[in-house]
Parts: structure tokens; C-alpha cells; sequence
């Protein structure tokens, strides 16, 4: 299932709900320019992993390439609603400890207005 993006802001802050698989080629591709595209206008991004099924070496360097991307503007990126997959994948490989992993999308976006 190929990658599916929809951006919306919620409070003030850009929530991207991915949707499919962040595989590395054309889905990990739209996700870096789609956010970093973004980061110009909203360093405070969400991204909702609810519906990723499937994530590979080239997602996880994605993920990380836009964490420290954001981080360079002042800003920050927050995972949320991680699937099973995902959830296990970012254990195996330790990145849990790298990223800002909320159980919901209410919940990282407060997080976001109390670091405000």
C-alpha cells in the first residue's frame, strides 16, 4: 500500500496523517518533502502513524532526517497513535529513546502548548 499524506492544523500546529507504508524510494520521498516543505510555515508537526503499516531502514532514515530537520528550526516533531509494527521497530532499533512518542494526537499537541 503506497503512502498517503493529509495535512491539517489543529491549534496551531500541523498534524500529517500518514497513511500505507514509509519504505524507502518514492514513500519515504513525499514524506521528507511534504514535512520539510512544511517546516518553513510550522516547525510544531504531529505526525499521526495510526495507519502505517509497514515501516523499512529507508522510513526509519526519514523519520530521522525530519526529527533533526525540525530541531534545526527550533522546532520538534512527535510521533503518535504507533502501530503495533512501528511501536517494535522503533524499540528494536532504540530510536524510541530518539523521538517524542505521544499515545494520542490530543496528547502531543498539549505537550506542544505546555513547552509553549
Amino acid at each position: 500500500m503506497k503512502l498517503t499524506l493529509a495535512t491539517r492544523t489543529k491549534d496551531g500546529i500541523l498534524v500529517v496523517d500518514c497513511s500505507g507504508r514509509i519504505v524507502f524510494g518514492e514513500e519515504s520521498s513525499l514524506l521528507r518533502s511534504t514535512v520539510k516543505n512544511a517546516l518553513s510555515e510550522n516547525n510544531r508537526i504531529v505526525l499521526n502513524l495510526g495507519e502505517v503499516n509497514y515501516v523499512d531502514s529507508g522510513g526509519l532514515d526519514a523519520l530521522v532526517e525530519l526529527r533533526t530537520s525540525a530541531q534545526n528550526t527550533g522546532g520538534a516533531i512527535k510521533l503518535t497513535s504507533l502501530t503495533k509494527h512501528v511501536s517494535d521497530l522503533l524499540q528494536i532499533t532504540k530510536l524510541i529513546t530518539v523521538f517524542d512518542v505521544c499515545n494520542s494526537e490530543a496528547e502531543a499537541i498539549e505537550s506542544f502548548r505546555k513547552a509553549a
